[in-house]
């Protein structure tokens, strides 16, 4: 029922609220001022993130695959300019710290911190981000070879050497709060796919809500001391209708109000009211009250259409949508698509089967994380891509819209992590997502730079042609 359309869409919004606001990951500047012990305690402080990307380096499984290496905090530190200078430096110039980055390598694959992250579900995830402190903290500083180039290092102090842990635990803290950030959006990506579902059901639901205010209505009419011949003997065929009776008995509908309640969220009366007298009064409602006779199939129709032209129009409806949750609206289009499939089924006689699943299997329950954590975790080197690709005689890098910077990011993501999706689909899929959510001219603009990004990729053998 939640397609990868839908998913693909929510993952874009989530990222650009997040990549705005995310808590940014930086390395400690410079202490002011620069005394003697400060110029020392900043220059072991980068040289020991560089020991530490060497380890990353180093520490290789069989068949050369670096796990260590691919952890987000290796990452966010080698994109760092003063890391990249220094790493830089020392490929032409010895490393003060060479004599001791072999030992530490081989004591690292060895230690049982290793072994544990590599016995985790997932190596590079955020929840085992905390290896590199843990290296760091009980590895690295005590280790008696690193102690003693350390000692011999200009302007040594104890008192600097405090300074360095001091600055790389405020290292570490800036890294997990941005981590957190993370956490958080992953979670909102989870509530906002939930709620996609929730509106799946509160649409099969309305049939029979309005159906039963209509009934009440007729009783309240038949009841009336001076009631018409018209209110004693009405049309009972809106309020009888076969398909609401099949919905109103359906299990998995059952379950979802005894689970959620009927009361709450859109399910207010004055919308409802709205929405009844709307049906009413369309030519739908007339015709179908007019026909001679109608059967399952045509109760069915009577609702689909009623979907269609009334209800995912009504305004009244759709600001019900938007005061009670800020996914509903835009998940309105694809979720009504699927409600409407749902009623044709239930016309096919498919019964208790046209329930939709909420995803059509494990593979697509998955793909919103996989993708949104995908993107996190590679959008400085996905960002240089788009940079390279960029005809800078015609766009500047830092003026391109922000939501057209994060859907090439998001496609980037799924071209290069989910093989089995034909690219063709991936590309089409957020041309239309960027002219749907950004700016008059942003599907032909990513279209062209995600053409020439890929041409890139396969020239320099990143991207295989598929």
């Amino acid at each position: 029922m939640i397609n990868r359309v839908l998913i693909r869409t929510k993952v874009v919004q989530l990222l650009y609220s997040y990549l705005l606001v995310e808590n940014q990951f930086n390395l400690e500047s410079q202490p002011m001022p620069p005394t003697k012990e400060k110029r020392f305690a900043y220059a072991l402080y980068l040289d020991l993130l560089c020991l530490m990307a060497g380890i990353a380096e180093g520490v290789r499984r069989r068949g050369g695959d670096r796990p260590l290496y691919e952890t987000r905090f290796i990452k966010r530190v080698v994109t760092d300019e003063k890391v990249k200078s220094l790493l830089h430096k020392y490929r032409m110039t010895e490393f003060p710290l060479a004599a001791a980055e072999d030992r530490l390598i081989e004591e690292v694959k060895e230690s049982g911190l290793y072994k544990k992250f590599l016995k985790s579900e997932d190596p590079g995830s955020i929840a085992d981000e905390k290896i590199w402190q843990e290296i760091f903290n009980i590895i690295i500083l005590p280790d008696p070879v690193l102690n003693r180039l350390v000692s011999g290092m200009d302007n040594y102090t104890l008192g600097g050497v405090e300074r360095m842990k001091g600055m790389m635990e405020e290292t570490f803290k800036s890294f997990y709060s941005s981590s957190d950030n993370l956490s958080d959006a992953v979670s909102t990506l989870g509530k906002s796919l939930k709620q996609a579902r929730e509106l799946y059901f509160r649409l099969l639901q309305l049939p029979g809500r309005l159906t039963g205010l209509a009934s009440n209505d007729i009783e309240e009419q038949r009841n009336k001391y001076l009631a018409t011949a018209e209110e004693r003997n009405p049309n009972l065929r809106f309020v009888e209708n076969e398909f609401v009776a099949t919905l109103n008995a359906n299990e998995e509908l059952q379950r979802f109000e005894e689970k959620q309640g009927s009361s709450i969220n859109y399910d207010d009366e004055p919308m409802l009211r709205a929405l009844l007298r709307a049906i009413m009064a369309s030519d739908i409602y007339k015709e179908y009250m007019e026909f001679p006779v109608t059967d399952y199939r045509a109760d069915c129709e009577f609702w689909r259409n009623i979907y269609k032209s009334v209800i995912f129009t009504n305004p009244d409806f759709l600001e019900a949508l938007e005061d009670k949750s800020v996914f509903w609206n835009d998940d309105l289009d694809t979720i009504g698509t699927f409600v409407l499939k749902t009623v044709k089924r239930f016309a096919d006689g498919d019964g208790a089967a046209a329930i939709l699943p909420m995803f059509k299997d494990e593979e697509d329950a998955r793909f919103g994380l996989e993708l949104f954590e995908a993107v996190v975790k590679n959008k400085d080197i996905y960002r240089s891509y788009i940079d390279d690709a960029l005809n800078t005689n015609i766009w500047e890098s830092e003026r391109m819209a922000y939501m057209d910077v994060v859907i090439m990011l998001t496609a980037l993501a799924e071209i290069l992590n989910f093989p089995k999706i034909p690219l063709t689909v991936s590309v089409n899929e957020y041309i239309e997502i960027a002219k749907a959510y950004s700016t008059n001219k942003s599907g032909q603009f990513v279209h062209g730079v995600l053409a020439d990004v890929i041409e890139n990729l396969r020239s320099s053998g990143k991207l295989p042609n598929k």
